[in-house]
This record gives C-alpha cells, sequence and structure tokens, in this order.
C-alpha cells in the first residue's frame, strides 16, 4: 500500500473558500486525510517536507491545443504533458482543431491511445460539434461521447448557421453533452488583430469592436432559452458582455464561462511594438475591460481561468502583425502569471484555485479540484514568492510563443502529484 504524507504545507482549499497550515495524507492515489495545524499521525508513510509551501488542487486547464494528429512539430502530447506537470497543470481537457479535426470516433481513440503512452497527466479529448469545424453538419455526438468526449466544440470557428448550431445544441441536450462555444460574431471579427479604438487606430491595426463578443454571447444565450443545453463560453474578454451574462446565470440557463490567462494579465498596450507573440483569439482588451474581467472572476460571474494553449511555430510568427498567426504557449505559465492576480491583491489564492482547479472540475464532471478526503490526488504544491525572469528557451513546449519572454515573475512550481505520483519535481 502506497501512502505518502506532505506535511508543513499552506493547504489552499477553494471548496471551503480556506488557507490553513496543516498536513495532507495521501493513500492509494487518494487523498486519505486533512490534518490540521502541525498535527501528523504515527505512520509509516514516506513524508515530505513542504516547508511552508502552498498546497493545491492541480489545475484542470479546459482548452488546450495539442497538435496531433497533423502538426506535431508545434507540440506533441509528450512535450504538452511535460510542460503541463511543470506548471501545476494536472488534467488537460484538448481542443479537437487539429489536422484532421478530431470528429470521429475514430481520429479521437487515435488521440486518447497518443496521450495515455506520452503524457504524465491526465488528458481529456473534446470533439468537434460540426464536422471538419465547418459549421455545416454535426458530428455523431453519441459515438464519441462513448469514445470518451468530455466536451464538444469547434473552437473559434464560430457555427454561423443558427439553425445548425441550434440542431446540435438539442441533440446535445438529450444526451447531455456539454458545449463549448466561442462567443463571436465572425463577420465583425473576421482578420481583427486588435480591439477597436484610439491605441489601433493610431498603429493602424485592423481591429474589432467588443460589440461583437457581445452580439456572439447573446445569440448563444437566446439559443440556449430554445433548447436547454449545457454551455460554456470559453472565453469572456469584455465588460460589454457580462450584463449578458448575468442576466443568463440569474435566469436559470445552465451556462459557465471562462476567460484567457493572458486577457487576464495583458491589455491591448501590450501590442505598442508588433509583437507577434502577444497576437492571441481574441485580441488583447484595454485595461477597463481587464479590470472588469478580474472583478467578475472574483463574484462568481466568471466562473474558470485556462491557458488557452495555442502553440506557432517561429515562421507563422515572425511575419507583419496582421498576418502573424494568433495564440500562445501557457502551460508552464499560466501559474506563475495568475499569481500576479493574487501578488497585486485583486484575488485570494482560494478563489484563484476555484477558477483554476474546482469549477472547471465540476463542469467537466470530475472529482478532481478539491482537498477533501476521498478525492484524487492530483496536487500543486508551490512557493508563491519565489522570483525568477522567464526564458522562453527553457519552456518544454516545442513552440516558444509565449508573450512573458523576459518577463519577472513570481511563483514556481515545486512539485506535481497525478494520483499521488510526482509527475514533476523542480531541480
Amino acid at each position: 500500500m502506497t501512502r505518502t504524507l506532505i506535511t508543513n504545507a499552506i493547504l489552499i482549499d477553494p471548496e471551503a473558500g480556506t488557507e490553513t497550515r496543516g498536513s495532507l495524507l495521501i493513500e492509494e492515489g487518494r487523498i486519505a486525510a486533512i490534518l490540521p495545524g502541525g498535527e501528523a499521525p504515527e505512520t509509516t508513510a514516506r513524508i515530505i517536507d513542504a516547508g511552508g509551501a502552498h498546497l493545491a488542487p492541480g489545475i484542470v486547464d479546459i482548452g488546450v491545443k495539442v497538435c496531433e494528429p497533423g502538426e506535431r512539430h508545434k507540440e506533441s502530447f509528450r512535450s504538452a504533458g511535460l510542460a503541463a506537470a511543470a506548471g501545476g497543470v494536472t488534467t488537460m481537457a484538448t481542443r479537437p482543431d487539429t489536422l484532421p479535426a478530431i470528429d470521429s470516433p475514430e481520429v479521437l481513440e487515435f488521440s486518447r491511445r497518443r496521450a495515455n503512452e506520452a503524457a504524465p497527466v491526465n488528458v481529456l479529448p473534446m470533439a468537434a460539434l460540426t464536422k471538419g469545424r465547418a459549421g455545416r453538419e454535426m458530428t455523431e455526438i453519441g459515438f464519441l461521447m462513448d469514445a470518451g468526449a468530455v466536451a464538444f466544440t469547434d473552437c473559434d470557428h464560430v457555427v454561423q448557421d443558427t439553425k445548425v448550431f441550434a440542431r446540435a445544441l438539442t441533440y446535445a441536450r438529450g444526451l447531455g453533452a456539454l458545449v463549448i462555444a466561442h462567443p463571436q460574431d465572425p463577420c465583425l471579427s473576421a482578420w481583427a488583430a486588435a480591439t477597436s479604438g484610439k491605441f489601433a487606430s493610431l498603429h493602424g491595426l485592423p481591429a474589432v469592436s467588443p460589440m461583437a463578443e457581445r452580439m456572439g454571447l447573446d445569440r448563444d444565450i437566446a439559443l440556449l432559452e430554445m433548447t436547454g443545453a449545457r454551455y460554456h463560453a470559453d472565453q469572456i474578454t469584455t465588460a460589454r458582455a457580462l450584463p449578458a451574462l448575468e442576466r443568463a446565470k440569474r435566469n436559470g440557463l445552465d451556462i459557465t464561462a471562462g476567460t484567457s490567462i493572458h486577457h487576464l494579465t495583458l491589455n491591448e498596450l501590450d501590442l505598442a511594438g508588433y509583437r507577434t507573440f502577444f497576437k492571441v483569439k481574441p485580441p488583447l482588451r484595454s485595461e477597463e475591460d481587464r479590470q472588469a474581467i478580474i472583478a467578475a472572476l472574483r463574484d462568481g460571474l466568471i466562473d474558470t481561468i485556462s491557458s488557452m494553449h495555442t502553440p506557432q511555430d517561429e515562421e507563422s510568427k515572425r511575419l507583419p502583425f496582421e498576418e502573424a498567426a494568433s495564440g500562445a504557449v501557457a502551460l508552464e505559465t499560466l501559474l506563475p502569471a495568475a499569481l500576479r492576480l493574487y501578488h497585486s491583491g485583486s484575488l485570494d489564492l482560494p478563489t484563484l484555485f476555484r477558477a483554476l482547479s474546482l469549477n472547471p472540475a465540476r463542469r467537466l464532471g470530475l472529482q478532481s479540484g478539491r482537498l477533501a478526503v476521498g478525492a484524487p490526488a492530483d496536487l500543486v504544491l508551490f512557493d508563491a514568492h519565489k522570483p525568477f525572469v522567464l526564458d522562453r528557451a527553457n519552456l518544454r513546449s516545442k513552440s516558444k510563443n509565449t508573450p512573458f519572454d523576459g518577463a519577472r515573475m513570481q511563483g514556481r512550481v515545486l512539485a506535481t502529484y497525478v494520483a499521488g505520483s510526482a509527475v514533476y519535481e523542480a531541480e
């Protein structure tokens, strides 16, 4: 029987909203006991002294792109898994925007097999909502669920045909499937590289109004009222969208919403100098929008934080800003970037891990994301105060397109545990 006792830790419990000193006993891959203060049982377990570091549920990251099949040179399950482990991510829900798209049980099975072989963390595949993510014909949702799909999404390809989307939502509701959508009006946002306003105009960048997000969300909410489906908005990034989200929740719709770590910690001014590593989708917003999203996260209106990990090779980024590919890698930078919100006083650690671990686990129907007896021992041990300067060359991802290259950051992962076994330990 495998027993491990982690002592002298500050336990972050997002479910109870507490931050207390104590010990945690792991037995057979699950949390067997939580002991307050300096209390420690007489045990033959292997003892790990945390040295006063923080111990929290492992991060559950919804929306990770792993480029298998089709673009393995950008990211493989092995490299993504190693990056996740080093970043405190114990579960990745992976996106289906691969080449080809994950839109059939056969392709899904290939991805699951590769993940099981290569990744040291839990990998939960999502499947496309429509065939080829083309928005014309829905996939075999029931068969894909049987094959292991945890959610259905066309990622940043918005289903423009309202009738197709309504049928897919109706079918998903009958099966209890979760649909993840990208709230954006696709016509307004086409080819946009920045958010409309003075900054975009002065820099001559093609821009999109924040209303495009509000319009996309309004449409989706109307369809939710009609179909009653389970729905998650992948990224809410503007203040304009928040009133509609609040009304939908107040009216009892089965809706949750996430945001990305980049929209929480960066703003449109970071695009100065036309640095393409800061080009993400949707584009970075104003500082007023960023502060509104932080407040919505603190109040529980926005439920989850994700990395929106999107690897891009050098060739697709070393282009004029308008032509460069969107996206940034973030599996390893998710936690230290999120800790900026803690160090600035915007969020406490239990609230932060509610969005990083507890809420995404709940939305996917997982038992993880909690510090509770009987829960899986998927954990992250980290020093919230350790400073470092990020060097993108040291990232474990194959692609190095991070906007945080050279940034001063604070917070290092010391160890990551999946089912009680260490999958990463800092040197």
